[in-house]
């Protein structure tokens, strides 16, 4: 299989439409249109029945003593864990593209709805639930897709995998609720046929940013 994007690049920045937060050079960062970007596949497997989208963070602090706070650093050095920011599922065979903003525009506080997706998908519960779980603003279960937003005051860029999963059923059975470690769960049992990535980059520490 392949996958691309006409928002970004493989191994190229995403833009800051397609993130939940841009820099700011006064409050650190402000919110964002938060699309979800374009996703095209092809060479798809025969058999093929149904497709799962997934986007993760690879880059996450495994401690958050540190994040966001002035004067500080996450290091380099410090482990990482995963973050998921999306999780589409029961794509039919018939789609090979999702159009940007289709699925996805602005932030939600409290989180967008769920977990019907247009197109009668199903959308899964992304990170921001836990993110969010002590903010008396924001707190809920996001649904859909929400796009990047490290920490400002990180070391590394971070890296946003999208993968496209061809399966052999028409629908991904995951058992409990649509987070991202049951239905990773339910792909580890699953007939996957094929499987494509491309990785995206972001950052919004000023001192990683581009010209």
């Amino acid at each position: 299989m392949q996958i691309s994007s006409q928002s970004f690049l493989n191994g190229g920045y995403i833009p800051g439409e397609f993130s939940f937060a841009i820099p700011n050079a006064t409050s650190r960062i402000e919110l964002s249109t938060n699309k979800n970007p374009h996703l095209a596949w092809s060479d798809v497997p025969e058999g093929t029945n149904s497709f799962v989208v997934i986007c993760h963070d690879t880059d996450v602090p495994s401690q958050g003593d540190d994040v966001n706070q002035e004067g500080r650093e996450i290091a380099a050095t410090l482990p990482r864990i995963d973050f998921f920011h999306w999780l589409l599922l029961d794509i039919p065979v018939g789609v090979s593209q999702i159009p940007a903003g289709s699925q996805a525009s602005g932030v939600q506080p409290r989180g967008k709805t769920g977990p019907s997706a247009p197109g009668g998908w199903r959308h899964g519960i992304n990170d921001y639930t836990g993110w969010f779980a002590n903010d008396e603003q924001m707190s809920g279960t996001y649904f859909g897709y929400d796009g990047p937003c490290p920490p400002w005051n990180d070391s590394i860029v971070h890296r946003y995998v999208f993968t496209v999963y061809a399966l052999a059923s028409q629908t991904l059975s995951v058992e409990g609720e649509l987070s991202g470690a049951n239905v990773q769960l339910a792909l580890n049992k699953a007939v996957i046929l094929g499987r494509a990535s491309l990785t995206g980059l972001y950052t919004l520490n000023p001192t990683h940013l581009r010209d």
